[in-house]
């Protein structure tokens, strides 16, 4: 959730302010930060951790595919932010899903 509030506020500290790449360090930030609450309110819920890695890893790529990885300021935000997110959402795959399989049953088969 920081490295996704971090991105979304950059941009009033960041220059140059682009149109483009303003909106998408924004709104990347932001579902970053919505992904990270609603993992941490529904823990079981593995597949947050794995949008939370791809909202990241969109943000990490996000200054190549959108052509601003020459202004360092936004690029070395968003390749900094998404590798922080992309790592975060793939450590909490493995307690997610111990928290997953022990609310669910874990597949337990009941034995006669």
């Amino acid at each position: 959730m920081a490295a996704g509030l971090y991105a979304a506020l950059a941009s009033i500290w960041t220059t140059p302010r682009t149109g483009a790449t303003v909106s998408l360090m924004i709104v990347l930030g932001v579902l970053m930060i919505i992904a990270g609450l609603w993992s941490l309110a529904a823990p079981g819920f593995v597949s947050m951790e794995w949008i939370l890695a791809v909202l990241s890893a969109l943000l990490f790529i996000s200054p190549w595919v959108t052509s601003y990885a020459g202004m360092s300021g936004p690029a070395w935000t968003s390749w900094i932010c998404g590798g922080v997110g992309v790592i975060a959402g793939l450590w909490a795959l493995a307690p997610a899903e111990k928290v997953h399989h022990t609310t669910h049953g874990g597949g337990q088969v009941a034995h006669a």
